[in-house]
């Protein structure tokens, strides 16, 4: 784990932090802003939100430098901490605003000129549709086996560090995604014959997202 640990520059750069060097805390932000904001959007499914609760995942970095230790890859250790910011919020906000609206930024987007390959409008909109449906079940899952599911099909982790990530072992964190995965299928039985999956729906809402940041909202 240290010779791995001494190969990746985040890490190499966090210790740098940790013995009072700004300008590399200046860097690492720079390097995975855009990541935590797209992380936290993916729970909290609030763009001005996400912003917000960067801002507060970077401030506990930065005062956590002097406490750093390097068990794990900065990246794990950064993950770690936008996710639990973004669950303290959804559980610290449940009882006022509810679960928050999926569509609220996403219906209103400019779509994007189509390639020939791309599906029609009409079929992209169908697209869009049904890929909210699945987030509307995913979002009413458990925040733990939330977390777990977005980070297993939207982000791409592995399961070694998604189970870092939410310090919890490897076999209770795939008895945590085998949970969610059956209560989803439940949920979103009547898409079966469809030709519509999870893997689908988070290219599309991958799609949806990139065009939030490239096109104005009207």
């Amino acid at each position: 784990m240290a010779a791995a640990l001494a190969l990746d520059p985040d890490t190499a750069l966090m210790m740098q932090v940790s013995r009072g060097d700004r300008s590399s805390f200046d860097l690492l932000l720079d390097r995975h802003r855009n990541t935590v904001v797209s992380h936290l959007y993916r729970l909290v499914r609030n763009h001005a939100i996400a912003e917000e609760l960067a801002q507060d995942v970077f401030i506990r970095v930065y005062r956590s430098r002097a406490k750093y230790q390097p068990d794990a890859k900065f990246t794990t250790w950064l993950f770690r901490i936008t996710t639990n910011v973004a669950l303290n919020w959804r559980r610290d906000t449940r009882r006022e605003l509810g679960l928050v609206r999926l569509d609220e930024e996403v219906r209103h987007v400019r779509k994007r000129e189509l390639c020939d390959n791309t599906p029609r409008a009409d079929e992209l909109l169908l697209l869009e549709h049904r890929a909210k449906q699945f987030r509307a079940a995913i979002d009413l899952l458990p925040a733990k086996q939330l977390a777990a599911v977005l980070m297993h099909k939207y982000e791409g982790l592995e399961y070694t560090e998604i189970a870092e990530i939410l310090e919890c072992s490897l076999p209770a964190l795939k008895s945590l995604l085998f949970r969610a995965y059956e209560t989803l299928r439940h949920r979103l039985a009547h898409f079966a014959g469809a030709g519509f999956s999870l893997a689908l729906a988070c290219r599309v809402e991958n799609q949806s997202r990139r065009s939030l940041v490239i096109y104005t909202i009207s």
